[in-house]
């Protein structure tokens, strides 16, 4: 156990650290690493918002298809009838609208 008080207004510096980890740090340029943060994470909401899209459109396609699968045999069957009330003699002997 350490049996120095440490001091807490004793807060190291950070070329200390570095200089006590013993490893060589290559400072870089702020800007061009801001730059290609900057790019990076615009690169990946851009793929993320095409995904969500492409994901979004499918569900949409499905959505659709499956209310036109569902209605459409009453549509078919509500044109039919109309279509063949159209074609009946409102009295016999009386020729349709048509004919």
């Amino acid at each position: 156990m350490n049996t120095e008080s440490h001091d807490p207004r004793d807060i190291p510096i950070l070329t200390e650290a570095i200089e006590k980890d013993g490893r060589e740090y290559v400072f870089f340029d702020a800007k061009a690493v801001h730059a290609a943060v900057v790019t990076e994470t615009l690169n990946l909401a851009d793929s993320l918002l095409h995904q969500a899209a492409k994901d979004i459109e499918a569900t949409l396609f499905e959505r659709v298809f499956d209310q036109l699968r569902a209605q459409l045999p009453e549509l078919v069957d509500r044109v039919l009838r109309q279509h063949a009330a159209a074609k009946i003699p409102a009295e016999p002997g009386q020729l349709s609208k048509d004919g």
